[in-house]
Formats: C-alpha cells, structure tokens, sequence
C-alpha cells in the first residue's frame, strides 16, 4: 500500500473516538454563525487534547490515555442514505488529486523509472538478485513510497461516514453538550427544553436514530456568551445559577466573540478551521441554515462540514428544524440506489463549482481572539476531564460490576469455555458449515451486549488489553449462539485491539480478521463492514510489512457492487507489489491497470488517468506492444474526455506511430479516434499554426528533388533525348561517367582547363548526391519534390488537397539593387504550386507523391514541408485495388472524416569526416536540396532523334535524323555533344555536302555516296584522297567532343532544326548502352549558370555480322611498274558469322578499300573470276589484294594528314571511300591510335645509335595499310527484302602479322613462378627482336620452274639461279649468303630429293639504302624429280652493329623445281 500520513497506530485510535452529540438553541447557534461556522465545527479544531489523561480501571490501576481526541457532532434524526454516502466518496476521491508540478526524487535502482505520484522510485525486476541490497536501502529510505491522499480522505470519510449499528457501540453517542446564549430571556429555562427534547430523541420510540451508548447519557449544560455585545455580569449569574442547578462538573460559560468582525483586520488572527472546511469542502454535502438551529451530521469525523442551502426555519414532525433529514440524504426524487455515473454525479459536480466559488472569500472565527481559541481548548479539556471520563469510568465499573454479579457471567465464562475445550464443540469452525443466523438480534439489555459495550468502552479510551479479553468472551458467546454479524464485530475488535496492545504479549490474530472479513460479506452480507475490517487489516500487515498478504486481502475485496472501491484497494494492492522486498514490478503495472479500468467505470476520470500513466512507466518500451496500445489507446480517451486535449492526441499518436501488432479492424478504429480527437484541437484554435500529423511516414532522406520540365513521350517515330527524370534509378557509375563527359567538354570550351568553379551539373538531388550547395533552378522551370511515403497501418489512408509548403525570399542576383525583399510565405504569383486532390496510400504500401513548385521570381526558395489533410476510408479494412468500395465511386473516396495538418521534411546531412575534430565526434553537414536558389531565365534544349535504330548488325550503317528545339525564351549557342563513343555516329564531315548524292543512291535509300562505274574496270582500283581535317579529326583535338553544324552557330527562341547522323553498329555483339551528352550555352552571360546540359542514353542491340582477318606479307616479285621492290600483297579473309535470327540470308562484299598515307591497293588477284562475292550464313571468302606505294611526288604533295583511298569494286557502283559517312568512320576508328603521342626523342647520345638503329629496323616491317570492306547484307522481313549496308575496318600494322576487325579477347596471362633473387642485368637492352630483324632483307630466287636435261648423256644437271636480294631499311647492312647449309629433317628429303650448289658457298657483301643485289649461282642436280631451291641461308646485320641473325624464309614459298629427263 501506498505511504501514509499517519501511522497505522495513529490511525485506528483517531478513526475510533468518543461521539459526543450537541444541541443547540437558536440564540447559541447565531452567536457562533457570526464566525461562518456552527457550534460543532466551532470546536473541531480544540477536539484534540494537548496533555495526556488519567483514569482508573475496574481494578483501581492508574491508566493513562495519551493523545485523546473526541468528536463533538450536531444531532441528526434521520440515518445516511447509501447512495448518498457513495455521493460523498466519490466527491471526496475526485476532489483530492496528486499535487501538481512536484520535484521527482529519483532513486536509481534496476530498470524501472517509476514516477508515482508525487515521488520517483526506480523498481528493479524481480529477478535481478544484484540490486537487492540496492533495494533493501530503498526499502528503508522514507522516498521509497508514494502517498495517495485520495485513498487516506477517502478511508477517513468512510470510516467517520459509517452509520451507526445496533452489533457494536463505538460510534453511539456518550454524552450530550446542551448548548444556550446568556442574550436568551430565560436561558436555565432553555437548558430544560434543550434537556426534554434530548430526552425525547433518546427514548422515544418514534426515533431509531441516532444511536445511544447507555440510557442514561451524559448532560452538559454549556452557556455561550458574546463578549463583545453581552453582558457580562449576567452571564455571570446564569453561570452561578446552573452550578447550583447542575453542580460544578455538569456546566461550563464559555466565552466568545472577543471582538466585532467589523474591525480592522490588520492583525492577522490564524484560521485553523480553514484546513478541517477548506481542505475538505468538497467531502461533506451536509446542510446548515444561516440560522439559529443547526444540523450536525452523528460522525466523529476530523473534517465536518459545508453550507450548502438557503435559510429555511420549517419545522417539521413538531420539532425544530434541526432534526430534519440526515444531511446525506438524497432528494427524494432521485432514487437512492442511483448510480454516481447517473445524473446525480453530474449534479453534484456542478454543485461543488458553485461550492468552490462560495467558499473561497469566506473568513472562520472573524470574530474570535487567540484568548477565545484557549478558552475553547480549555473548554474541551475541561469538559472531557471533568465531564466525560468521569462518565466513562463510572459506566466502565457499573458495567463490570454487572457482567460479575450476574450469572449469565459464569454462564458464559465457565460453561462455554468447559463447552470448547471438552471438545463437544469446535470454538473456530468454518463459516460455511455454522448456520446462517445473522439475523439473531439481541435485546439491549442482553449479557453479551454488556460485554460488548464495556469491550467498546475500553477501546475507547486505549484500554486494549481489558478491550482485547472482553471482545474474546464476547466473540465465544455470539459464536456460541451462532450470532454471527456480532461475532465478527468482535472477532474484527479483538484483532485490533490485539495489535494495538502496547506491551503486545500476542502476535496479531489475523485469522480473525480473516474470519471477520468472511462472514461480513459472505454470511452477512455487509459489504460496508467488511471494507472496514479489510482498510484496517491492510494498514495492520502493511505495517508489519507482510504486504503479500495485505495485497491478497485487498484484491479479496474488490467486486462488481462498487467500482471506487474497488478502484482504491486495487490501486493499494498495485502499491503493496512495489513495496515487497523484491518490488513485483509487473504486478504493480498489472493491478495500476485494473484500477484505472475500475475508477474509469466509476466516473474517476483523472484517477483512471493517472493510474494508466503509471501502468505505462513499466510497459513502455518493453515490446509487450498491444498493452502498450490499450493503455495509450485509454489514456488518449481519458485525456479527452478530461479536456486535456493535447495528452490525449499524443496518446493516439503513439498507438499509431509505433508499428503496430493489431488487427485492421482496431487500427482503424483507433485513427478514427485520433482523427476525431485531433479534429477537436484543431477547433480550439483554428487560425493557429497547423498540427504536426503522424501519418503516414515521411522516409525525408529519401526525398528527390528534380529541376526541370517532364521528358516528353515519343511521338511516332520522333523519339525524345532519355535525358534524366525521376522515374530513372540512381547509379554511381554512370552518374561519374556522366560527370567526365561534361568536365570533358568544359575543359575543351575553357582552353583546356577546368574552371575552379566548376561543379557538374545536377538536375536530380537525392541522398547521393552531393547536396552541400544550394542547387540552382531557373525561373519559370517546375521543381519537382518526390516524398517517399509508407502507410505502417492495416487500413488505407487517404491524403486530400496534398501541396508542398514553403517560403521564398525575392532577391535580385545581377548585384544592382541588394535590399532582401520580405519573406513570402504564399503567393500564388511569386511561387505557383501544385495541390494533389486525392492521394490514397494502401494497407501497409510505400508509395511515393510527386509535387510541383512553379517559379515565378528570382529569389531564395526554401521548401518547409508538406501540407495536407488526413482521413481514412469509411467502411473499408483493406483495399487491394481491384474492387472498388461500395458506395464510392473510383475518383471519390467517401471520407469519414479529415484533419488538416503538416509535416516538416528534415534531412539530415552526410557524417562529416574530414578532420581530426570531424572524426572524433558526430557531426553532421548540410542537405541544402530543398533550399534552391532561382536564377534569371536561360535558353532549353529539346533534342528529338528521328528514325533512330534499335538494332543494328556489327558495322552496320544507317542514316537517321536528329531534332535540335529551343523551348525557352532564350537563344542558344554553342552547342557540342561529347560521348564516350564517338565511333558510333558522325554528322558528316565538311565534304559532306560537296559530294552529291548519286541516283541509284536515292533509290537504294544508301546512307554512302555511289558513283555508277562501267564494268570495264574490273579489278582494277580508282582512288581519291581526303585530309582528316575535314572530318574534324586532328591529332591535338579531343575526338569525344563533337561540335554540332548549326546553322549560324544559334538556334533562336522556338526555332527547330533536323540534321542527318549516321550511326554504325558497333563491332561487338550485344546491348550496348551509349551516352551522348549535348553542351551548350546563353548568347547572354549568366552570374550563376555558364551552360546547361541534356543526356540521352541510347541501347542498342548488335548482332554479329562479319569477322574480317587481313595479313600483308612482301611479294616475292621484286619489280613494281617502276621496277622498285615495293610490293606487298594483301590477304583478306571474311567470315560470315550471323546467326540467321536476324534474318540476313546473305552479305555482298560490294568493295574492299585502302586507306593510307603511303600505300594503296592496286588490283585484286583473285583466282576466280566469279566477279560476285556473296556469303551465306557460316561462309568465308579469301580475298587477295596487291599492295603498292604510292607515288613519292603524290606523298610529297600531300600534307601529313592527307590519305589516299583506294578502292576495289567487286558490284557495279563505286561508294565513293573518302566522303561521309564512310570515311567519318574510318577516321573514327582511326582517332584512337592518333590519340597516342608521338615517341619521344631520346636525349642520352651514346645510347642514340642503338636506338636509332632500332628504329630503322623496326620501320622495314612496319606498314600502315587500313582495309575497309563494304558490304551490303539481303534481309528478308515482313516478306519484304531489305538491303542493309556496313563496313569494317582492318588496321595493318605490320608485315606478317593478322590484324582482326573485332576486338581479340585478352588471355589471361599464365601464373608465373616468383623469384626470389635480383636479376644480374637490370638495364633493359634495346636489341630489336628477331621478328623485326627479320624483315631486313627480302631474298627471292629466280629460276626456271621446269628443266629438261638428258641424264643419259649427261649425268649432271646443271642449272643457272638468280638471287636476289633486297635491302629493305633505309641503314646500310652487311649479309652473309651461306649455301652449304642442308635439309636435316627426313620429311623434307621424302618429299623434295637432294642437291648441290656449285661453286662459292658463302658470300660476304655490304647492301646500301634500299639497294637491290643480284648474285648468280648453279645448282647441280643427279636424278630427275622435284626439288626445293630455297635451301640457301641469309645473314644479315647492321653494318654499325655487331649482332647477326638469319632473315626469316617461312614467309616465302617454297622454290619448287621440276627436273625432267629428255
């Protein structure tokens, strides 16, 4: 149980006190009205005595009573109603509250935070065995409980409520104060009215009520006199007269009214009945008039009493009008039974405002001095010392005296007790089996009465030990007589008296009370006596600290005929499990909630409150989610019906904001609460700021923020640039990508450099970008703000009349005027907004809004949040977006009910971790997303691709067109595309609109140049040359940056212009995804934006064409036309390697072309004469070309950048090489290896030489021959044949070595052995390799391919052989020509026979520049057949180095020679 004010042994003897009841006449009582109180209440504060008292036992021993009170009550002939005394209580309970605003002592102990009432205790779990000695200290500590003066005002007004009863005699009247006014005419002859009319209420029999201890009750005659207005002398006489009449010990004067209320207050007298009316001015419904008589209700209560009527001097039944009805008494026109929720708790309530206010101004004892307060306390004393205890001890002995000479003494002492312990009868038998004869009744002059009186008597005045033996013998012989409602009377007074016993000789019987408690309700059902016996029992164990069994008693008690009480002793019981040794802190919650469910259902609104908050402390936090909910879900309604509006909405808000485990059902009922709750706040102060709401969730750090119109759809086959928008993921890679680009193109149009500036442009912000500046948005362009929503309930919701909101701050950029204009919180024509009617978020969905903001005016934007009113869907649980409600039509939900509120967008930045500062605490950077700047107007692209491919084959070309749209009110200039790809599309070079385009071209739809050519030419090549410059292709220049061919370099405010772009499908297969970035600027300059950018990403699908193979290796015929040695031939091989998906049922190869500084293709030697070159699916052509220089003079002409092209027609149209678009690719393809810069020179001189000479060694082999093959492929589709058309490039690079047109795949290198040891030479030697040294010398034999020699008549055949040999580099060379050399392998003597070379074997000579040497030599032979001449071996080496080596024959064929016999 919850702490106390008072002591358990305090408690019980000033619950049970001497009654004393008053009679005043109406003079006396208007004396003491002058005070605003009556005679009864005049004394309340002096009923204490301040000294100890002395009395004598039935045995003469001196017994001292110390702190004796009594209880001095005006006479009432009608008893209490029930239903009113449950009026008093529940007034009495709602009215006492927890003092608000107190300091919490906080004791840390375990993991509970319990702020109980006025005072904080943290309890521990139970199971925490470490915090025990923790809270044995709590234990003791005084902070431990927390005080429930509701509980203690409550058990003070029902203990001095209970209404008197015939079983026990503790609160009948003793005595009877007889109260006159010396200003009477005859006051002794008052006293003798006063003296009939109490004898008349005593005896008559007309009244049961009130009750009287004995019949011949104490008299004692009181004279008031007002000393201000009386006389004194008089009053002295009268007073002389009485003590004649009454003796000294039967009469007192007591004066008052010392001075005149009207006086000055300036001397403050103290008012100590203001703590006994004021305190408790709601406790006492009782009724007085402003009149002479007075009503007094019968309690001994420490806290009377409270006008309530008007005046009204009736008289009824033929008494005075202070005995009518019992102040308690109801109306008779409500129904005593009625219920405090009926109409009867509202009436009191507004009773008791109208009290309040009455009472407030009012002064008690305005007339009295501090002298007449210590006449009125020694009045009292006086009055007790000579009046009453005298009394009490003379009916003590009488009654003693009584119980021993009569032989129902003997009859109940002797034979009940010979009874019991013969054993004929169990003295405690169980209740159920004794008979039901709680209706026995005993006369008043019955023996066991007697007992009971003195038994009474005794307790009385603190005699328990006496007390305690005469309950015991009362308690056997009510048992004995099986009168139960008595028994229990004294078994409860026995225990009591048990405990209180000083000496205590007895443990306290709690058996008995036990018993009491069960024959109170069960037997005699009596449940106001049982709570009695329960309320003091409890105190008793609380006090020895049993407070299980205290709890166990308490619960016992609760039942569904009272709610308050129940209430109470719950509440008691939850505050007996926190006080336990090891604090049962569930328990305590468990039981808070029971009793705030029962004071609920007692109309306790705030109590029912209080005790869920403190039930919360423990279950919150804890995951026991649906207790949490109930509990806030109560908590929210008892806010609400308490008018604490702002308590309850947080409550609901809990139950919905916390992810909740209920039904749908539930869920929604407790938002409509909430909604309906909030509705009701928002009334209150309706031009207030608008309400944070709780729902839906806002994910803030996922908000996007795009600047910029939406894409435009495709339209037909205009297909608009992809360029950025909300609907496209965000990814790290491209969005780098997409950052080279524009740096790329910033750095070309900036010299070079990038500016430092510069920051990439970002059109989308979300949490991965960089959001640390301000962002720029231009004027008259929407921002739009994407929230992420998510709905954590079961039931839908719907969001109405969704906008953003925001404040802008007009300023001017250009720097002439800087004066900052005022906020603007709303207006439509500086910021349009857009509103979203209907925004329906499902059952448990994440769904994202997208709202717009429409610039007007430069300035400062910050975007604050959302707006937005909040409802649900009426009659619906789930809603899964196939069927629609009933009664809703799709686009208009039927609302229940909406409430209009907002939430704030807060991002939080990125986690700063720069510094040392930075990484030692947790500090946070700024978002500035929603916060953008809005710049001066600037110019808009729009960029449309018409006839823009999908799929292409590897190399394929196709001509589509693209849409250049200025949209804005700006022009625009500079505009540049870069990509990562540029091999992938051209605009044409500067010839493009020089060469016209052919006839059949047009026919054909060929995205090449053609010219007819007559077939005469067979294989023979035309060639044309064109510089590199043309295409745009330098060596310095960046090939990823393209400028656009403008015409005049602007495009004007709403002007459009279509230009042609050739595309070629990239050589490998697959999705290719290609990005074009399109740069461009205002003719105007801007303070803030220098130039603005759109993206297209373009996928497009390849699938494999051709793979073309080329290899060039010197021809073995060592004159040209010219007679040079500057032949090579040129080996292509094509492999058809489509699948047929794509449909292609065959490739033409319709030209091969040459494309080169220094060579050219001359004629085709192909073997067949098949002029048509067509391969079908998994075919390969071979195809060999016949290379030669070109002309020295046209080399010379040409600049370095000019190429001759040279083309080899196999169909009958030429594709004009060197026009766009085929030579825009080759030039493409080219411009990577013209990106690689140029080697060095090297510095170092002894070094020079070597390197040098490596260098011409290397060039002998080096060739740069670019073949491109131009083929056109038949499709079939839609039955309907198609021509496409392509090429491939091949580079050669150098002799002998194949060059692909598709990328090789990289093997992986093999894993190699670490070495562990230094190499002996790091210096790397820059020795050509054998491969380049090779090529340094061409040797080619010249022979006749057959002889005829007559072996029969000569049998050595001799035949004559021309070498030749060619030096190939521009060095001198020295070589060695060895023939002794023999074929070893056996094969290669099978196959071709043995011969001997005739003459010198070796032949040293020195071969200048370039220099052409022929030797001769014979060849012996012995048999016929065929032989190989190509055995002769071939040294060479610089003629300034020393190193030799063997130039390389595998790539001649062999020298096959026929010798036959004639």
């Amino acid at each position: 149980m919850a702490q106390c004010v008072q002591s358990v042994q305090e408690l019980i003897p000033d619950s049970f006190v001497p009654c004393v009841a008053a009679l005043c006449s109406e003079e006396a009582e208007r004396l003491t009205r002058l005070n605003h109180l009556s005679f009864a209440e005049l004394l309340k504060p002096f009923s204490r005595l301040t000294s100890e008292v002395h009395m004598r036992d039935p045995n003469n021993q001196l017994h001292i009573i110390k702190n004796l009170k009594i209880a001095v009550s005006n006479i009432i002939t009608q008893p209490p109603q029930p239903g009113a005394i449950r009026k008093l209580l529940n007034d009495v309970v709602s009215g006492s509250q927890p003092a608000e605003g107190l300091v919490a002592n906080v004791i840390t102990a375990g993991d509970y935070d319990l702020n109980i009432s006025d005072r904080s205790v943290k309890a521990s779990v139970p199971w925490y065995s470490n915090w025990k000695d923790m809270l044995m200290e709590l234990q003791e500590s005084s902070l431990y409980t927390a005080t429930t003066p509701w509980f203690e005002s409550y058990r003070e007004t029902f203990l001095q409520s209970m209404p008197a009863s015939d079983h026990e005699f503790l609160n009948h009247y003793l005595a009877c104060m007889l109260v006159a006014s010396s200003s009477e005419a005859e006051p002794v002859e008052q006293f003798s009215k006063l003296s009939q009319e109490q004898h008349q209420i005593q005896h008559n029999s007309d009244y049961s009520y009130p009750k009287w201890f004995i019949p011949n009750t104490l008299k004692y005659y009181v004279l008031l006199h007002d000393v201000s207005s009386g006389d004194e002398q008089r009053a002295e006489s009268i007073y002389e007269e009485m003590k004649q009449k009454y003796g000294t010990q039967g009469c007192y004067l007591l004066k008052i009214n010392s001075r005149t209320s009207n006086r000055a207050s300036d001397e403050q007298i103290p008012d100590p009945w203001s703590q006994y009316l004021q305190k408790n001015s709601i406790q006492n419904q009782e009724s007085y008039e402003d009149g002479p008589g007075t009503i007094t209700s019968n309690k001994n209560s420490d806290n009377n009493l409270l006008s309530l009527d008007g005046l009204d001097n009736e008289v009824k039944d033929g008494l005075p009008n202070n005995f009518r009805a019992h102040p308690l008494q109801l109306d008779s026109s409500s129904d005593p039974s009625n219920s405090i929720d009926g109409p009867d708790h509202v009436k009191s309530t507004s009773l008791l405002h109208e009290t309040k206010k009455a009472n407030t101004g009012i002064i008690h004892g305005a007339c009295l001095t501090l002298t007449d307060h210590d006449r009125i306390r020694q009045f009292i004393q006086e009055f007790t010392f000579r009046g009453l205890l005298p009394h009490i001890e003379k009916t003590i002995r009488q009654l003693n005296d009584q119980l021993i000479s009569r032989k129902g003494l003997s009859r109940s002492l002797f034979s009940a007790t010979k009874k019991w312990f013969s054993g004929s009868k169990v003295p405690e038998k169980g209740i159920n089996e004794l008979k039901n004869t709680s209706g026995l009744l005993y006369p008043p002059e019955a023996p066991e009465l007697q007992i009971r009186k003195m038994a009474d008597l005794c307790f009385l005045v603190q005699h328990y030990d006496l007390a305690y033996s005469c309950y015991h013998t009362a308690k056997k012989d009510f048992l004995n007589d099986q009168a139960m409602l008595y028994a229990a009377g004294a078994l409860e007074m026995a225990a009591v008296s048990a405990f209180l016993h000083p000496g205590a000789p007895r443990p306290y019987p709690a058996h008995y009370m036990d018993t009491a408690i069960q024959t109170y309700r069960d037997i005699c059902k009596n449940m106001v006596l049982a709570e009695r016996c329960v309320l003091l029992s409890a105190e008793i164990l609380k006090s020895q600290s049993k407070y299980s069994e205290a709890a166990a008693l308490l619960i016992r008690l609760t039942s569904e005929d009272s709610d308050l009480r129940s209430a109470l002793l719950l509440e008691q019981a939850a505050h007996c499990f926190i006080n336990m040794k090891s604090p049962m802190v569930r328990k305590y919650a468990f039981h808070m909630i029971l009793a705030g469910h029962r004071f609920s259902k007692a109309g306790q609104k705030k109590h029912a409150l209080r005790c869920y908050c403190q039930a919360m402390q423990v279950y919150k936090g804890k995951g026991w989610s649906l207790a949490e909910d109930h509990i806030n879900f109560t908590i929210g309604r008892q806010s609400y019906t308490l008018r604490q509006l702002d308590n309850a909405v947080s409550a609901f808000r809990h139950i919905l904001i916390n992810e909740s485990k209920q039904s749908a059902a539930q869920q929604g009922s407790f938002l409509r609460e909430y909604l309906y709750v909030y509705k009701n706040v928002s009334q209150l102060s309706p031009d207030g700021p608008l309400p944070q709401l709780p729902l839906p969730y806002i994910n803030s750090s996922a908000t996007r923020v795009f600047f910029g119109h939406d894409r435009r759809p495709a339209d037909g086959e205009k297909q608009a640039a992809t360029h950025i928008s909300l609907d496209q993921e965000y990814d790290y890679e491209s969005s780098q990508q997409w950052r080279e680009l524009e740096e790329q193109v910033v750095a070309l149009v900036n010299k070079g450099v990038i500016p430092s500036n510069f920051h990439p442009t970002q059109y989308c912000l979300n949490s991965y970008s960089d959001n640390s500046r301000f962002p720029l948005a231009v004027v008259e362009e929407p921002i739009t703000v994407e929230m992420a929503f998510r709905n954590p309930l079961k039931v839908p919701l719907l969001l109405t009349d969704l906008s953003l909101l925001w404040k802008f701050q007009p300023k001017d950029f250009s720097g002439k005027n800087n004066e900052v204009k005022e906020l603007v919180i709303s207006k439509p024509e500086m910021i349009g907004a857009e509103v979203i009617s209907e925004f329906l978020i499902n059952s448990e969905e994440s769904k994202v809004a997208r709202l717009k903001l429409f610039p007007h005016h430069i300035g400062e934007l910050h975007i604050l949040g959302v707006v937005y009113n909040l409802g649900t869907i009426q009659g619906s649980t789930t809603i899964d977006g196939i069927g629609a409600l009933p009664g809703c039509h799709a686009g208009n939900h039927c609302l229940s009910m909406t409430v209009r509120g907002r939430q704030d967008l807060e991002i939080q930045g990125p986690r700063l971790n720069n510094t040392k500062e930075e990484k030692t605490s947790i500090k946070y950077g700024p978002d500035r997303r929603l916060d953008p700047i809005i710049t001066e107007e600037m110019p808009l692209l729009e960029v449309f691709f018409i006839h823009f491919p999908t799929g292409l084959l590897c190399g394929e070309i196709r001509k589509a067109y693209v849409e250049f749209v200025n949209v804005s009110k700006c022009p625009l200039t500079g505009l540049k595309v870069v990509s990562k790809r540029p091999e992938f599309f051209t605009f044409g070079g500067n010839t493009a609109v020089l060469t016209p385009l052919s006839p059949s071209a047009s026919e054909n739809c060929s995205a090449y140049k053609t010219v007819v050519t007559d077939s005469t030419s067979v294989c023979a090549a035309l060639t044309s040359s064109a510089s590199s410059v043309d295409f745009g292709i330098g060596t310095g220049s960046q090939p990823e940056v393209i400028p656009v061919p403008l015409p005049d370099t602007v495009l004007l405010p709403g002007a459009s212009v279509q230009l042609p772009m050739w595309l070629r499908g990239p050589d490998e297969e697959g999705v290719h995804e290609i990005n074009f970035l399109f740069y461009y600027e205002s003719v105007k300059r801007q303070p803030k934006i220098r130039h603005r950018i759109l993206r297209h990403t373009a996928v497009v699908c390849t699938s494999r064409s051709l793979n073309v193979r080329a290899t060039a290796c010197r021809s073995n015929s060592l004159e040209d036309e010219e007679g040079r040695g500057g032949n090579m031939l040129v080996f292509v091989d094509v492999e058809n390697v489509n699948t047929s998906e794509a449909g292609v049922k065959e490739f033409h190869i319709v030209q091969v072309s040459s494309s080169s500084k220094h060579w050219k293709l001359q004629k085709s030697v192909n073997l067949s004469e098949n002029k048509d070159a067509k391969l079908a699916s998994r075919e390969k052509g071979k195809f060999c070309f016949k290379a030669v220089r070109c002309k020295e003079k046209e080399a010379a002409t040409q600049s370095s950048e000019k190429y001759t092209f040279a083309d080899i027609i196999f169909g009958n149209e030429q594709i004009i090489s060197s026009a766009s678009p085929c030579a825009d690719f080759f030039y493409r393809s080219l411009s990577f290896e013209l990106k690689k810069p140029p080697a060095q020179p090297s510095v170092q001189t002894e070094k020079q030489s070597v390197e040098d000479a490596v260098r011409l060694i290397q060039k002998c082999s080096e060739v740069d021959l670019n073949i491109v093959v131009l083929w056109k492929a038949y499709v079939v589709e839609d039955s309907k044949q198609l021509i496409l058309e392509g090429q491939h490039h091949v580079i050669l690079r150098a002799i002998g070595k194949e060059a692909f047109s598709y990328p090789q795949k990289q093997e992986p290198p093999e894993m190699e052995l670490l070495k562990f040891f230094r190499p002996e030479n790091t210096t790397v030697s820059s020795r050509p390799s054998v491969e380049q040294l090779s090529n340094l010398i061409k040797a080619s034999l010249h022979y006749p391919e057959s002889f005829n020699h007559p072996f029969h008549q000569k049998s050595l055949c001799l035949v004559p052989v021309t070498l030749l040999l060619s030096n190939c580099s521009k060095a001198d060379v020295d070589v060695i020509v060895d023939l002794r050399h023999k074929t070893t392998s056996p094969e290669a003597l099978e196959i071709h026979g043995s011969f001997t070379w005739l003459g010198q074997t070796q032949y040293k000579l020195q071969l200048k520049s370039e220099e052409i040497h022929t030797l001769q030599l014979k060849a012996c032979f012995v048999h016929t057949g065929v032989y190989n001449l190509g055995t002769p071996r071939v040294f060479a080496k610089l003629s300034d180095q020393d190193t030799v080596f063997e130039t390389s024959q595998q790539n001649s064929m062999p020298a096959l020679i026929i010798i036959n016999n004639v």
